[in-house]
């Protein structure tokens, strides 16, 4: 029951608006078994539910691509802000009157769109000081490089938790993550969310992403890692603001597992940089991510839901802090039932 309120009532980012460039580009999300699409209406970008409101058939099964909203099974069809209904005149007119799409309210930080079914509070609330760092980071990116998605073998708050934990940094991605040789975080809280910003220590690794930095625009400026959480169920890490992974961790309908997605996104060249010149360099980064994504979801298929207690706190180090924020808001949750 708290996963679908902790749905329902929070805004969550979906996706940033450079991946739907074009009238009928849309993306499909998994959450608690049911699917929510992103698309691009004549321009106007929208999110609703999956399901064609006739007789519950799936608009699209492909996660991503360019397709008009029809359905097609009986050729139902949504269109610049319409429902188009064939045979129409084969209805009752009072039967089609009730008929609508499952729209979900959505709300724009910068170029991230964020989308809800019954917000508790508005985004402006949920984000606090942090809308103005995403709306500044979401103007430096220009489009996705990578799609990556699949079932985390674990509940999704252990994969959150493993987000939020730089502790096991050295031991889980020797040779990915922690090739940065990333410093003690600095962390920040406002509200249910958290960042954490990290120095790299390689001095090698650093001078090297210095240096690629001079062919990115970035008017948000990033130094080493960072990791944003959004809660309840996303993060965006970027390293140098180079180019930021987006993931969502959506519940499953079924125990012990997770809806991942990652999107590797681009952040905008230089005047003058031709736009596939660094096309190499977002290939090498997507391929890094993949692997410590698959890192991260091996280690957090070893606990079980049974040994997860999100109320006990009493074991968690400093370095863990982030995840006694996290359980804390869990349980304020849980205690007031205000989602």
């Amino acid at each position: 029951m708290m996963n679908k309120k902790l749905r329902d009532q929070y805004w969550h980012l979906l996706c940033h608006r450079s991946e739907l460039p074009q009238p009928g580009d849309f993306l499909r999300l998994q959450w608690l078994g049911q699917d929510v699409v992103a698309a691009n209406d004549a321009g106007e970008i929208i999110v609703f539910d999956n399901l064609c409101p006739h007789r519950g058939a799936r608009f699209f099964d492909a996660e991503y691509g360019n397709a008009p909203i029809s359905c097609t099974y009986h050729g139902w069809t949504f269109q610049a802000g319409t429902l188009l209904i064939p045979a129409r005149e084969k209805y009752k007119a009072c039967e089609l009157s009730k008929v609508s799409m499952g729209m979900l309210k959505t709300e724009w930080c910068g170029d991230f769109l964020f989308a809800s079914v019954k917000p508790a509070q508005t985004l402006d609330m949920q984000l606090g000081d942090l809308s103005q760092q995403l709306a500044s980071i979401s103007m430096d990116i220009n489009g996705r490089a990578d799609w990556n998605a699949y079932t985390y073998e674990c509940d999704w708050k252990i994969a959150i938790e493993n987000g939020l934990d730089s502790l096991h940094t050295p031991y889980v991605h020797t040779e990915t993550l922690g090739r940065l040789s990333l410093s003690d975080p600095e962390n920040a809280y406002v509200a249910d969310n958290s960042t954490a910003s990290f120095q790299i220590t390689d001095t090698s690794v650093a001078k090297k992403l210095k240096s690629a930095a001079r062919l990115f625009s970035r008017t948000e400026p990033i130094e080493g890692y960072i990791s944003i959480y959004l809660f309840p169920f996303t993060m965006l890490t970027s390293t140098c603001g180079l180019s930021y992974s987006l993931q969502n961790f959506f519940p499953s309908a079924q125990e012990q597992k997770t809806h991942f997605y990652s999107r590797l996104l681009k952040t905008s060249l230089r005047t003058g940089m031709p736009a596939t010149s660094m096309d190499h360099f977002f290939l090498s980064t997507a391929e890094v991510n993949r692997q410590v994504f698959r890192e991260d979801h091996h280690i957090c298929s070893r606990i079980p839901i049974q040994n997860y207690d999100w109320n006990d706190v009493s074991r968690l180090s400093v370095d863990e802090e982030k995840i006694i924020h996290f359980r804390k808001s869990l349980q304020r949750v849980a205690s007031t039932g205000e989602c």
